[in-house]
């Protein structure tokens, strides 16, 4: 048993001075860093700000050299990308779009000496970890704005494809609207694409026709501003800050800080610190957050985002701390209580405000 015990001590010093010696520090100068973009990264919108991200990267680490591949389908495409990447250098591979999730779990196990790193993904290896935001945070407060700002309490909501990311979107804009104004319906077309500008117009003139006053988004493009900003309604964005595209209508956007990830996961690279993890950070670490509020939105009401920005903030509460009910008002979080972060990120339902299905 001494023996036996002695033996399995010496494995495990062995297997921890390889995990601790896994990934040696990589100089900036010899680093070669990867992209895969969804879209072209002129969208205005999602690739766009993960590509000013890359830019502010290259800036903080003088020598670093990085390179991208745009429009890339969520398919096994994607692998080919990944590994030419890999065949000209690349040591650290960024995937930015969830649906990349399965196939950078097979390059990763191809080439166990590259670090991938996955957003908006669950699945990790010791070579793959995943980064996201709690967007969820700025959804909610661009939702208090909307539901102050409605006359005819409808909201549409543009919304790219139905999987939890977007789910949870939805529900913590009607979460916020419904805070400042119980009485907002807030109405969904799925578009079933990240990025279609012909889709995004087609699916906000129909929200305005159905009575929307105010549009809120999940989509990669402008194409919803613009079309909002035609018909004369105020317009919600995402992603970046969208006034360019409604000038006049524009009420507010949920926006990312990709730079911050990047910066923060290729310092670990360089001094040799990187591991496998999964980073979701929030309001409280300035990860997201919401663009200026336009002027047409009263003082009180940019007091009360400020207020319920600033108890996100300090931790005592969050969207998601109940009582929460479902579209059938059935309370799914009980007073007292709050979803955990599994359940968030697993969302298959809608809160009560939400008109619309999701596709099974």
């Amino acid at each position: 048993m001494k023996k036996l015990i002695l033996m399995m001590l010496c494995v495990s010093m062995i297997l921890g001075a390889s995990a601790a010696s896994a990934f040696e520090p990589v100089a900036a100068k010899d680093l070669k860093i990867g992209f895969v973009y969804v879209g072209p990264v002129g969208d205005g919108g999602w690739t766009y700000m993960h590509d000013m991200g890359r830019v502010e990267m290259e800036e903080a680490f003088p020598g670093v050299e990085s390179f991208f591949v745009e429009s890339v389908a969520e398919g096994p495409d994607s692998v080919r990308v990944m590994e030419t990447f890999i065949r000209n250098g690349a040591k650290l591979v960024f995937a930015t779009s969830f649906g990349y999730m399965d196939f950078v779990q097979e390059v990763a196990a191809k080439n166990p000496d590259v670090i991938f790193m996955h957003c908006s993904g669950y699945k990790s290896a010791p070579n793959v970890g995943n980064y996201f935001g709690r967007m969820y945070q700025a959804r909610y407060l661009s939702g208090l704005v909307a539901g102050k700002m409605t006359k005819k309490n409808v909201i549409g909501f543009v919304a790219a494809n139905p999987i939890p990311e977007v789910i949870r979107a939805i529900n913590s804009f009607t979460q916020g609207a419904r805070k400042v104004n119980p009485d907002v319906k807030v109405k969904v077309v799925w578009l079933f694409s990240w990025l279609d500008p012909g889709k995004e117009k087609e699916a906000t003139l129909a929200l305005i026709d159905a009575g929307a006053d105010v549009i809120a988004m999940h989509a990669d493009s402008g194409a919803a501003p613009q079309t909002a900003e035609e018909a004369g309604v105020y317009v919600v964005g995402y992603n970046n800050d969208m006034s360019h595209y409604a000038p006049t209508m524009h009420l507010t956007s949920p926006v990312w800080d990709w730079g911050m990830a990047y910066k923060y996961f290729v310092g670990k690279v360089i001094d040799g610190t990187w591991e496998s993890s999964n980073i979701w950070w929030g309001l409280k670490e300035g990860f997201v957050g919401l663009s200026p509020i336009s002027k047409v939105v009263p003082d009180e009401v940019v007091a009360i985002v400020e207020s319920e920005k600033a108890k996100i903030i300090e931790g005592g509460w969050d969207v998601f701390y109940g009582p929460v009910r479902n579209q059938k008002g059935e309370e799914v979080v009980k007073s007292g209580e709050k979803m955990t972060d599994e359940e968030m990120l697993s969302m298959n339902w809608f809160v009560e405000g939400v008109e619309g299905e999701i596709p099974k």
